[in-house]
This record gives C-alpha cells, sequence and structure tokens, in this order.
C-alpha cells in the first residue's frame, strides 16, 4: 500500500511539474546613441535580473544618411551577457535599398568582431507601413541569405502588421520577433495601455508559430503642442523648443499587471520580455533601475517617502528620501512642527508657508524622487523641531 500511494503521489507531482510555466525571460534594450561612463553602474546593477542586451547599433535614415552608436566594447565584454545589435530602420526610408543597407549591418558585424564582441544575433527595427510589408518581407529574404546562417535574425514588429495579408511571408525568414505595444498609437491617447497589450500578444500568438517576445515600456515622453498639428514627441533628448510640456509616463503599476498576467497565463511562442530602456542615472524620463528591476521580479511595488533631518548647530537641511521600491511623485506638501524658527527656506521646486510652531512646504511643480533616491527640500534655523510630527502628504 506504501508502495502505491508513494508512486500515486509521484504521478501526480510529475504532471504538476509539466503543467507548471516557466519563467519569462527578461532582456534589455540599451539604446543610447552616446555611451557615458554612468553605463558601467547602470550594466553592472542590471545584471542578475536580465538576460540578454539588445543595444541600438545603426539607425539609417531617410537620403542614405547613416548614423553609428558609439558604444563602449569594453564594458560589453566585461558585462558577458548575450548580445543583440539592433539596426534601426527609419520608418520615412520609403523603399529600402537591399544592397546598401546589407552591406552596412555587415559592416557593423565586422566591426563588432573586430573589436571582441561576440553577437548572439541581429535585430531590425523598421516602421514598415502595411503597403510595404512587402517590399519589406523581400529586404528580410535578401538579408537573411546574406547573414551566417548561424547568426539568428529577428525584427521588430507592429501591432498593425496584424491586419496585413503579408505578416506570414514578413515573418518565414526571420527566426524570431518583437511585438511592440508601447508608443504604437497616437500619443495623445497615451503611451501605454496594458489591456490593450495583452489583446495584441495573444493575436500576435494565433498568427506566429515562431518564438516572440514583448518590447515594454519603462520610459516617459513628453508632448510639445505643434501649431494644431500632431504633437511633437520629447523622449530622452532635449528639444530646443519652448511650450507647455505634457508628461507622459509608462505606469509600473500597470505594467506589472500585465507580467504577471503573462506569467501566469503565456500565450503560445511568447519566449519572453524585453524593456525599453536600460535607465541610466542621469536619464530623467525613464524609470530608476529599482523600480525596473522590482516590475521585471514581479515584486510587490510601494513607495515609501519619509524625511531626514542633518542638523548643525540648528541650522536643519531637510531632505525627502523614498525608500520603497516604486519612483514616486513629488508629495504635494510637507509640514514640520517646528518651535523658535529665525529663519527657514524652500529648495527649487517647493515653496514655504511658516506661522507659529509650523513649516509648510508645498510643490510648486512636478518631479519624480526615484525609488532609493533623496532630494533637499529646505533648510530651516529652529531651536528645535519635531521630527516625529512630520507628515508628507502625496
Amino acid at each position: 500500500m506504501r508502495f502505491i500511494v508513494g508512486l500515486f503521489l509521484g504521478v501526480l507531482l510529475a504532471g504538476c511539474e509539466q503543467h507548471a510555466a516557466p519563467a519569462l525571460d527578461q532582456q534589455l534594450y540599451v539604446w543610447q546613441r552616446q555611451w557615458t561612463p554612468a553605463h558601467e553602474a547602470a550594466l553592472r546593477d542590471s545584471h542578475d535580473d536580465f538576460s540578454t542586451l539588445r543595444v541600438l547599433a545603426l539607425q539609417g535614415f531617410a537620403g542614405a544618411r547613416w548614423s553609428r552608436a558609439r558604444v563602449d566594447p569594453a564594458l560589453l565584454t566585461t558585462d558577458g551577457r548575450p548580445l543583440i545589435a539592433v539596426i534601426r530602420l527609419d520608418g520615412q526610408m520609403l523603399s529600402l535599398d537591399q544592397e546598401q543597407v546589407t552591406a552596412q549591418i555587415l559592416q557593423v558585424i565586422a566591426d563588432w568582431q573586430a573589436q571582441g564582441l561576440t553577437l548572439n544575433g541581429i535585430e531590425i527595427d523598421h516602421d514598415a507601413g502595411n503597403a510595404r510589408l512587402t517590399g519589406y518581407a523581400g529586404f528580410l529574404k535578401h538579408l537573411r541569405a546574406a547573414l551566417p546562417p548561424s547568426l539568428p535574425l529577428s525584427i521588430t514588429a507592429l501591432p498593425a502588421w496584424l491586419d496585413s495579408a503579408q505578416l506570414p511571408a514578413l515573418l518565414q525568414s526571420v527566426d524570431s520577433s518583437v511585438l511592440q505595444v508601447h508608443a504604437v498609437s497616437d500619443p495623445r491617447l497615451g503611451l501605454f495601455d496594458h489591456e490593450q497589450a495583452l489583446k495584441w500578444a495573444k493575436a500576435w500568438a494565433r498568427v506566429s508559430a515562431k518564438p516572440f517576445y514583448l518590447a515594454l515600456p519603462a520610459y516617459g515622453v513628453a508632448l510639445l503642442e505643434n501649431d494644431g498639428g500632431a504633437p511633437v514627441v520629447e523622449s530622452e533628448v532635449q528639444l530646443e523648443r519652448g511650450g507647455q510640456r505634457r508628461e507622459l509616463l509608462a505606469d509600473p503599476l500597470q505594467l506589472s499587471q500585465l507580467a504577471k498576467a503573462l506569467r501566469e497565463a503565456p500565450p503560445e511562442h511568447l519566449a519572453g520580455l524585453i524593456w525599453f530602456r536600460l535607465p541610466l542615472a542621469n536619464d530623467r524620463r525613464a524609470w530608476s533601475l529599482t523600480t525596473l528591476r522590482a516590475v521585471a521580479r514581479g515584486d510587490v511595488l510601494n513607495s515609501r517617502l519619509g524625511l531626514s533631518f542633518k542638523e548643525l548647530g540648528g541650522l536643519y537641511d531637510v531632505q525627502l528620501e523614498n525608500r520603497g521600491n516604486l519612483d514616486s511623485p513629488w508629495p504635494a506638501r510637507i509640514t514640520l512642527k517646528a518651535q523658535g524658527c529665525a529663519g527657514a527656506d524652500a529648495l527649487a521646486g517647493y515653496s514655504l508657508q511658516q506661522s507659529a510652531n509650523l513649516l509648510t512646504f508645498s510643490r510648486l511643480r512636478d518631479g519624480r524622487l526615484p525609488a532609493g533616491g533623496q532630494r533637499a527640500i529646505g533648510w530651516a534655523r529652529c531651536a528645535h523641531i519635531d521630527q516625529g510630527g512630520s507628515h508628507v502628504d502625496p
């Protein structure tokens, strides 16, 4: 009887193991055109949570203009993760000169290999309209024949292609695809919709018989008015123009919801998630790496705002701290109970109102405090500040 029970439990456990979904692979886009010393820390701190780097290598523009990204091969060699070079072909290139574009890509491969880099794939990022997918499919077939047979080829894909009868032919020449589900609609409607993204992923799974990834946002943009036309989008590089900016930011809580749904019930052929983009310490429109890692891991997200004080001879420096793993907007109001204050002032971004035994700092403009970050908001020369009586209003 003991043997039969043990055998039954073994079969039951084996059945459970067969139905357990593997964890989704997590990768990163490295999209900076000019690498800086900040890349060293960003690569080091992202190493354990993201398996593969997809690195912007080359951009092609209309008019046969080309621009190489200035990567740091020594950092990539030290990092050691699988490396995929991304070739961005601007959507304004109305036609692709197969020979010229292929020659540019082969030169990038040769140059990277000469610098000691081992490539694990090439990704083509081209926002072709549906009417040009036939020509794009022909280019991909030509490129596949020119690439080393052992070098995988992938493409960035758009949800709009789901409506095209040319999509199966397009996917035939590549080993995998990356479905971009952010910044693919009118920017005035928002940067990302997690419910729509899930629908697109399920629809793509029905069309693609090959592995595919989802490209997900971990950044924000600003919209600038454009004389009644479509708004101008400002991303990591600030544009030399004035005017009101409407900030849009991908919501980490929404992305966490989507990632959870995909882990629990992954669409067929979904191989993983690719996050755009590797955040640097000075990237003001990207999530902090702390928040990105927490979302990728599936951790519970929370912001824990608090105050810290540095006191010297009755002079207090007041700092706001985010002790959680979720980036947070600056709080609207901060109040401090204080006695015997001879002077006080707020720093940039806040104003100060002083009354009997109370200092009130009010937000003047929007800003974000990264997870694990801190920011000075003001100073006060007081006989005593009741640190336990301080209060932070979201």
